[in-house]
């Protein structure tokens, strides 16, 4: 996936919207804010898990599976405030640039709340690391990758969560 290529051609992004719309893998919802609470709580329930296990080198693949769908629940939450129920990974992070990008000026009146380009590229990487660690047979993840998706994905539940909160 062409992260930089999204933010930067909307109508391409769009497009891509538009296919994952028309094969039912992207649907409007009404304003479920419970739901979307539920999936930020998925998401702290599955870290937890992590946190348990983390010390536990023999499972590295299932390590970065865990992180990744932590990360997944709290971009479900995101979108679920928007709106949307989706059943596609890749229909999601198309979502999150579409409703939640803004510009560098934009994000420094908010205070950075809102996804930037890197956060979409670690979505993106952790998302092919986790279908790594899922289908293939090796098992080996360096302990400085997996520390690093931790800290990037419990920074990003923490701004999920504040995004929520306001509301």
């Amino acid at each position: 996936m062409n992260i930089d290529r999204l933010f930067n051609d909307k109508e391409f992004l769009e497009k891509q919207i538009n296919f994952f719309i028309k094969t039912k893998q992207i649907k409007k919802i009404e304003n479920n804010p419970e739901l979307a609470e539920s999936h930020l709580e998925k998401a702290k329930h599955n870290i937890k898990f992590y946190k348990l296990n983390k010390n536990n080198f023999d499972y590295q693949d299932w390590q970065i599976v865990v992180l990744y769908y932590a990360l997944y629940q709290s971009c479900l939450s995101l979108l679920t405030k928007k709106g949307y129920s989706l059943k596609n990974h890749e229909a999601t992070i198309l979502l999150l640039i579409k409703e939640y990008s803004i510009s560098k000026d934009e994000a420094q009146l908010i205070d950075n709340l809102e996804l930037n380009r890197d956060e979409a590229q670690m979505y993106t990487k952790l998302k092919k690391d986790r279908h790594d660690a899922s289908y293939s047979t090796e098992t080996r993840f360096t302990n400085k990758l997996i520390e690093q998706y931790e800290r990037d994905v419990i920074k990003f539940i923490n701004k999920v969560e504040l995004i929520l909160q306001r509301g």
